[in-house]
């Protein structure tokens, strides 16, 4: 691991590493230090995804207001090192305070108005300017592929996201889960400020906030009734002074009268002198089922059938990329000539209308869930599908059907990438052995029979190897998935297991 301190060694030694490695991604972790386990859980998941992680530790001053705690902030360097270390951080970016700041007259990065006005910005004007412009440096200097924040700054990840959009910076922003104590208490660099009895008293907090949601799955939508609901139980707790509790559209911020789709329900109070922050998502649409796995584990068979039996859509992204693929050969683009690809495919309309077990693929209109079958777009998906600009394009398409929810899909990431607040998440799976034995029936079926189950089981365990270290879309198991392994079990044993599993985790819970 490099610790770096100076904009100009980070260039230098991001330069290099783009020059020997320049099809590798790059994860930026942004922090203030005083690490713990929120922190970590956002390096691990830039370990997982990326070649390259960067961490940068640097206690922000002009996100500061002149009566906030900037001079008692944790600063942890030495320990934040050591943990950075242990999780596999290649980079550590720890300037001081003028290797950042050289001037005192500085360009500020000021967000919409609109999105700074309510939440945490009535009570710290001016925090979210200095937050922008700190995450634009940020953004400037290590130029990430991918840059991890924590839930729990919700208004933060929102403006950050509005201004990737805005500034067409091509950084995928990527919101990770809030970690808790096992009080509930979100962990945060300032929980270390409260005394024990203040720590009890802060995991109000999380209860009220699930309060709220109860009261929202029983039926109500009704924000001044969830709001009070969530009052209610912070009244429980005397010493915990409320700064508001507010029910927002998660993108935009805008206050909600009522929930039709979804909302962010936050809360801000005080317990003692440390002001702390928590927040819910509410959503009001029918579940996602996310299906990942490694290839040979049937995961397409069983998924459309999974989406027949509970009447959902099945979300079929490779006919997606067919649909793309045949475009392009209609168009009479080569497949290599990856701009004019990334133009049609950002432009294109793509429809999957329910029809029995297969839904019909329409692109631009045109019905061609019979033409994508044929050998021509089989022979060329895999090159227009391992080109970034379509994976980018087709992940939004695909998290548009999933807005509404109602669907099932499957693939290698599509409960952590795709679709990560999926209501279920199943990771299916086989052994190599397994895989490479159906497979062998299949060929046999064919009438091939000139390969055998080792030469299967060896591609079978080069395959996953490929799948799981591939810098676009790698093979990974979202940590709150349900694993089903299929050796010894039956297409219809499969169907019942995820069904059994939506019917306990999704329609039991409501």
């Amino acid at each position: 691991m490099r610790l770096l301190t100076s904009v100009a060694a980070l260039r230098c030694y991001l330069r290099g590493y783009r020059t020997q490695n320049p099809d590798k991604l790059v994860g930026l972790v942004p922090t203030m230090g005083g690490l713990h386990l929120g922190h970590l859980s956002l390096i691990q998941r830039a370990r997982s995804e990326n070649s390259l992680v960067v961490v940068s530790i640097f206690v922000n001053p002009i996100q500061f207001g002149p009566q906030e705690d900037f001079q008692k902030y944790p600063r942890l360097l030495e320990a934040d090192l050591q943990q950075c270390e242990q999780a596999g951080v290649d980079v550590v970016f720890a300037p001081e305070v003028g290797e950042m700041y050289p001037s005192s007259m500085q360009t500020m990065v000021i967000p919409l108005a609109s999105m700074m006005s309510g939440l945490c910005g009535a009570s710290r004007p001016g925090h979210f300017q200095g937050v922008a412009t700190v995450v634009a440096k940020l953004f400037n200097l290590v130029q990430p592929d991918r840059a991890y924040f924590g839930q729990k700054d919700a208004q933060q990840i929102a403006i950050i996201q509005r201004l990737v959009q805005d500034l067409n910076w091509p950084i995928e922003i990527i919101p990770c889960p809030i970690i808790r104590e096992s009080s509930g208490l979100a962990y945060s660099s300032r929980n270390q400020y409260l005394t024990q009895d203040e720590k009890q008293q802060a995991a109000v907090l999380y209860r009220a906030l699930r309060r709220g949601q109860e009261h929202f799955q029983q039926g109500c939508s009704v924000a001044t009734e969830i709001k009070q609901i969530v009052q209610a139980e912070l009244d429980t707790e005397p010493g915990v002074q409320v700064e508001y509790i507010d029910l927002v559209e998660p993108e935009t911020l805008i206050p909600l009268t009522t929930l039709d789709t979804t909302g962010l329900l936050a809360v801000a109070a005080r317990v003692g002198t440390t002001r702390l922050i928590d927040n819910l998502i509410l959503r009001h649409r029918q579940p996602i089922i996310a299906i990942d796995g490694p290839a040979g584990a049937g995961k397409s068979t069983v998924t459309r059938q999974i989406a027949e039996a509970l009447g959902l859509l099945y979300l079929d992204t490779g006919a997606m990329y067919r649909a793309v693929t045949w475009l392009v050969l209609q168009s009479g683009i080569e497949i290599d000539d990856q701009p004019a690809i990334a133009e049609i495919v950002s432009q294109c309309q793509i429809e999957l209308i329910p029809d029995g077990e297969q839904p019909r693929t329409v692109i631009n209109s045109q019905d061609v869930t019979e033409a994508i079958r044929s050998l021509e777009v089989t022979a060329n998906v895999s090159a227009i599908a391992s080109q970034g600009a379509v994976r980018q394009a087709l992940v939004k398409k695909q998290q548009a059907f999933g807005r509404q929810g109602g669907i099932v899909a499957e693939g290698r990431d599509i409960g952590t990438t795709v679709f990560p607040d999926a209501e279920l998440k199943i990771f299916l799976t086989a052994s190599v052995q397994e895989r490479a034995k159906r497979r062998l029936l299949e060929l046999h079926a064919k009438g091939q029979t000139d390969i055998t189950q080792e030469q299967l089981e060896q591609d079978i365990a080069q395959r996953d190897h490929l799948d799981s270290n591939r810098a676009i879309s790698p093979l990974r198991k979202a940590v709150d998935a349900v694993e089903i392994q299929t050796d010894n079990l039956t297409i219809d044993d499969v169907i019942q297991r995820a069904v059994s599993l939506y019917r306990e985790t999704i329609i039991n819970k409501t």
